[in-house]
């Protein structure tokens, strides 16, 4: 492609964290009522409940589960559930990918747990045939950074004795979750609904709380990160108590994309248009000499943060930081046009494309993109 194409993406955010807001979003749009409240406040605790409720109605999530806040996002969820609840019983990681990568040295150089790591190459899904239904396991359900997931849930056993604690934070409110076998799931604000950062959220299984009121780990845990007080499980945590000072803000722009969500038919349609963002986005690639899947089997590709590698002899030929430059030059043309902001690789991954098309983003801005891919690609090639 020689010339610029001629349409832009309405809304060109594909960031795979914080994510594109919602269709239509605007501050204006946001309560401002309580701005400026103490966070312990009838009213400001009361609107952190209505949040967790209406996220439980539209991530569906069992009755019997507890849902609770953490600060410090994803990380600081999953932080919480490795500090609050491991050293029962032995542990296995799936690491195929930067976050579960960093679970497992995690549970290996800070919690001194000696886990099995059950690795793959970025690109690839483990092998599950592994996992032991004795041991707690943990696992990111879609790898951010590497563009590969779960295909589905079936390798994981209903019976266990240990518990199954899974990253979703690119998974929820996107792919469908199996919740009868999994213990504790954890996401974040900024990902599937367009949130700001911070915060995230850790659901419970009745299994999950089961553990907190009967084992007291080993080690002191900041307080920051403390789902137990001196009984166990603490329930007000459950309630729309915080940890610590919470952003109203925040929790008010969350409740303003899960309102959008479940307007426009909740869960199901949350899917379907992630879904729908990814097959644009795969005709492209179908039909495109230079580019191809980071994950290479369908079953495990991620439908929300789509990881791209060059195929192209002359890129592939290249050394790695010749990659990087080649990606960052891309960068540099798309951002000066304003036709895509952050559709590079994770910095950790290998050189490439990451598109996120997530359910905030319009099919129409996917489509919109791909000539404009296609002649950065083009340029920066020829530089």
């Amino acid at each position: 492609m020689s010339g610029k194409p001629n349409l832009k993406p309405e809304r060109p955010w594909f960031s795979s964290g914080p994510t594109a807001k919602r269709p239509g979003w605007s501050s204006q749009a946001i309560p401002h009522e309580l701005l400026g409240r103490g966070i312990r406040a009838p009213e400001v605790v009361e609107r952190f409940a209505e949040a967790l409720r209406l996220t439980r109605e539209l991530l569906q999530v069992p009755a019997d589960w507890r849902l609770v806040y953490v600060p410090g996002s994803d990380t600081g969820a999953m932080e919480a559930a490795l500090w609050s609840m491991l050293g029962e019983r032995p542990v296995q990681a799936l690491a195929f990918e930067n976050f579960g990568q960093v679970w497992a040295a995690d549970l290996r150089d800070h919690l001194r747990l000696e886990p099995q790591i059950l690795a793959a190459p970025w690109g690839e899904f483990p092998d599950v045939s592994k996992v032991d239904p004795a041991k707690d396991l943990i696992f990111p359900w879609n790898g951010t950074t590497s563009g590969v997931r779960a295909p589905d849930g079936d390798w994981i056993a209903t019976a266990r004795e240990g518990l199954v604690i899974c990253d979703a934070t690119s998974a929820a409110f996107a792919m469908a979750l199996p919740w009868d076998r999994l213990d504790v799931v954890t996401f974040s604000f900024q990902k599937a609904l367009g949130g700001e950062a911070g915060l995230g959220v850790a659901a419970l299984s009745p299994g999950a709380v089961d553990r907190l009121d009967r084992y007291a780990p080993p080690r002191p845990i900041p307080k920051v990160l403390r789902l137990r007080n001196g009984a166990g499980f603490d329930p007000t945590l459950a309630s729309g108590s915080m940890i610590n000072t919470f952003s109203v803000w925040t929790i008010e722009d969350w409740i303003d994309g899960v309102e959008w969500g479940l307007s426009i038919g909740g869960l199901p349609a949350l899917i379907a248009r992630t879904e729908a963002n990814a097959a644009a986005l795969d005709a492209w690639v179908r039909r495109t000499a230079w580019i191809d899947y980071l994950a290479a089997d369908p079953a495990t590709r991620s439908t929300t943060s789509v990881c791209l590698k060059f195929v192209d002899g002359r890129v592939t030929a290249m050394e790695e930081p010749g990659r990087q430059a080649l990606v960052k030059r891309m960068k540099a043309l798309l951002e000066e046009e304003a036709a895509a902001f952050d559709i590079e690789s994770h910095r950790n991954a290998p050189a490439g494309l990451r598109i996120w098309c997530g359910c905030t983003v319009d099919t129409a801005d996917i489509e919109a993109l791909t000539p404009w891919l296609d002649w950065a690609y083009a340029t920066a090639i020829a530089d």
